[in-house]
């Protein structure tokens, strides 16, 4: 596929993100998708319905995410972008975090998906009550599509 429909892709997917639109963030990725988040020692999710399984933990229990995109570099299957969320928990606390991701494409979709992150700075913000909620969830619970 081309950049520009590697591109388009991945700013859906991101739009798609921030309004929990679930049906088209999973119209944007393979059927064999790997999401991780590369600084855990959790090893990601697979498949769209895991993606979004993972996902919906910590989504549904925000009011609000901001998706801001600063750069994004494309280079053939390699889409980079460094942005910054915003989340907005149900219960009023906000945590803000600046993210790399890379995202390699196959036929126009998203086959892998990696977060870059500080894991402290981020986690250290979240609210006790979410924190604890997202305990009750193991990596096995995303391991193969269901």
């Amino acid at each position: 596929m081309s950049i520009d429909t590697n591109k388009r892709t991945v700013e859906t997917m991101w739009q798609a993100l921030s309004r929990k639109d679930w049906d088209t963030l999973k119209s944007c990725l393979t059927a064999n998708v790997h999401y991780e988040d590369v600084p855990t020692e959790d090893p990601g999710a697979r498949g769209p319905e895991n993606v979004v399984r993972r996902l919906r933990i910590a989504f549904d229990h925000l009011a609000k995410h901001e998706h801001t995109t600063h750069h994004i570099a494309c280079e053939g299957d390699v889409v980079f972008i460094d942005h910054t969320e915003v989340w907005t928990f149900t219960t009023g606390e906000i945590a803000t975090n600046h993210f790399a991701t890379l995202h390699l494409m196959k036929d126009g979709k998203i086959a892998r998906w990696s977060d870059f992150w500080d894991v402290s700075g981020f986690v250290g913000q979240f609210p006790p009550w979410f924190v604890e909620e997202m305990m009750k969830h193991t990596p096995a619970d995303f391991a193969g599509e269901s």
